[in-house]
């Protein structure tokens, strides 16, 4: 695995009132300023240049997400490093797309500040806006080293050793949190179609959409990449989960009753195991660095 950091640069369009602001609307109120807090959009988030660049933000967080797992650190995530080249060139692509977003937001600008002036009426303050938007709406990416540095091992070993050691703390607890993730998931996946296997609405089975079972081939799939096999018991479930569901397009189980009994029993099954092993975790299988045997 590689570490992966992923951040933005991004205007704050939301302003905390002025003092005397904030003094004219505790007395509207009748309030105790000191125990008012208000705020103000500067910019209309509802504008469509600026949803546009809020989107591509949007869209590259969950990307990011997606082909990645936790990792205990803020802004960290985790990245087969075979799946490096594709993810470079894919959060590449998303920065092109934010910076012509945010050259369109640009351009609109002086309009929207206008706007603004006459929505705010009294509260509108020039000083509230920079005088350009050029590298105020961005995006970055690097692969952060997460190892202690080698040259500790020469002038303090004992430090090199401690480091070793919190690194190896953080990667056994994100072999916790992504097995807690994907354990989640799979709960959530499997309860949300056995209920709707086995729900009525009206004395009539509940209608569910495509995605309800296309979400399974997106997780399946999502797992196979990702997996770290750390827990047998996580990765029989997920096949017994995929060879329940495999092959079965969604319009055969709205046209066949029977069909929708057995794989909402089998999700019920799942779901209850899946959800004993969030509560009673087994030992994970962690392959340390050094470890040899057939497994390694």
């Amino acid at each position: 695995m590689a570490a992966v950091k992923l951040s933005f640069t991004w205007l704050g369009v939301r302003k905390t009132l002025a003092p005397e602001q904030r003094t004219t609307a505790a007395r509207a109120f009748h309030a105790d300023r000191e125990l008012l807090s208000a705020s103000k959009l500067i910019l209309d988030t509802k504008n469509p240049a600026y949803r546009a660049v809020a989107a591509v933000r949007s869209e590259a967080s969950g990307y990011w997400r997606t082909v990645t797992l936790p990792f205990p650190e803020a802004g960290i995530r985790l990245l087969p490093q075979s799946s490096l080249g594709t993810f470079a060139s894919t959060m590449q692509m998303y920065r092109e797309r934010l910076q012509e977003a945010a050259r369109e937001l640009a351009a609109q600008y002086d309009a929207m500040k206008s706007e603004a002036q006459r929505r705010l009426g009294t509260l509108f303050s020039p000083g509230d806006y920079p005088t350009t938007l050029d590298g105020l709406f961005d995006m970055e990416w690097s692969v952060v080293p997460i190892e202690p540095p080698s040259y500790l091992v020469t002038l303090n070993p004992g430090v090199y050793e401690a480091e070793q050691a919190r690194v190896r703390e953080r990667f056994e607890s994100a072999v916790e949190l992504a097995e807690q993730a994907f354990a989640t998931e799979l709960q959530r996946l499997t309860a949300h179609l056995a209920e709707r296997l086995t729900g009525l609405h009206d004395g009539q089975p509940m209608v569910f959409r495509d995605s309800a079972v296309e979400n399974f081939r997106e997780f399946f799939e999502r797992f196979r990449r990702l997996n770290i096999r750390s827990s047998p018991e996580l990765d029989a479930l997920v096949e017994q989960a995929q060879q329940t569901i495999t092959g079965i397009e969604p319009q055969t189980l709205r046209d066949s009753n029977r069909l929708r009994a057995m794989v909402a029993r089998d999700f019920e099954q799942i779901q209850a195991a899946v959800g004993d092993l969030l509560v009673d975790r087994p030992r994970r299988n962690i392959l340390r660095r050094g470890q040899t045997g057939a497994g390694a």
